[in-house]
């Protein structure tokens, strides 16, 4: 089993229309007895500009992009590929606001 931990990008295939790409871990990791299910915000090249859009550099990053909290997805752990490393707590901070604002929390 893939450890999902909260705050590390991965690879994930996010389907067929999506593609694969470098998703942030959102939710915490699942117990024993729950669904083995993980909550992620995509990050995405095509930058639109909107208020929920976070740039975060990161040196696992090899080109430009933003994590896109009005993506955020919840994809079963098996479609994860490849651990590419992890936030920093800025980054990590700076997501979590634009998820909140997008969902209005």
């Amino acid at each position: 089993m893939r450890s999902a931990d909260r705050g590390a990008v991965w690879l994930v295939d996010m389907g067929m229309t999506a593609k694969i790409r470098p998703c942030l871990i959102l939710s915490v990791l699942p117990d024993p007895q729950d669904r083995v299910l993980v909550t992620v915000v995509p990050r995405t090249t095509s930058v639109q500009g909107t208020r929920f859009e976070v740039d975060v550099s990161a040196h696992f990053f090899k080109s430009g992009g933003v994590f896109d909290a009005q993506q955020v997805a919840t994809v079963a752990q098996v479609r994860l590929i490849r651990r590419l490393g992890d936030l920093d707590s800025t980054g990590m901070a700076a997501v979590e606001d634009a998820v909140r604002r997008w969902l209005g929390l």
